[in-house]
């Protein structure tokens, strides 16, 4: 059943329609929240609230945009919202102790340096990510790490698109310097 059909028939009221988009988006969001800047514990708290509120406003979805880049939209506000809530007000979001790639699902063909390189780098990124201010942070993941084109990134965090991209050069070159002493290193 394409994405449209299940969409249609979840709107009708098919829970089992909607817990198909949601096992096809969970990953999706989780790891959006992850590199907006929750904790794992809040990005399984926001990741539940931003399906509840996909089905509560289901009938209000016009579908002009993908079902992914609505999602999105929900994940950037939901993001907001705790970020907002947190304490203290900028709290280093690398500092939980967790792996911020444990999400990422390992590709089977790699050995175990191949995956140790990919964590480590994932560790030096996730860390130079929390160090952008979160409106650079932002533009940088749903343009670069989500893959969004620039019109729909723009989109979803309600900005005109010549003041995302200047966001997005903005963090894209301060990520660079960040990044420029372990990419030397490599």
């Amino acid at each position: 059943m394409s994405e449209n059909e299940l969409i249609e028939r979840a709107r009708a009221g098919d829970e089992d329609a909607f817990s198909e988009l949601v096992a096809a988006h969970a990953e999706q969001v989780y790891g959006a929240l992850r590199r907006f800047g929750l904790d794992p514990d809040e990005a399984d708290e926001a990741a539940l609230e931003v399906f509840v509120r996909a089905w509560r406003g289901l009938a209000r979805f016009e579908g002009r945009a993908k079902l992914s880049t609505w999602l999105y939209r929900i994940s950037f506000n939901e993001a907001q919202r705790a970020l907002s809530r947190r304490r203290p007000p900028g709290a280093d979001p690398s500092a939980d102790g967790e792996d911020p790639v444990a999400a990422l699902a390992e590709d089977e063909l790699h050995g175990p340096d191949a995956r140790a390189l990919d964590r480590e780098f994932g560790e030096v990124l996730d860390g130079a990510l929390a160090q952008l201010p979160p409106e650079w942070r932002v533009a940088v993941v749903l343009r670069d790490l989500e893959g969004l084109s620039t019109e729909e990134a723009a989109e979803i965090t309600g900005l005109r698109q010549a003041a995302f991209k200047s966001r997005l050069h903005r963090g894209r070159m301060r990520l660079r310097e960040l990044l420029a002493s372990y990419l030397d290193e490599v």
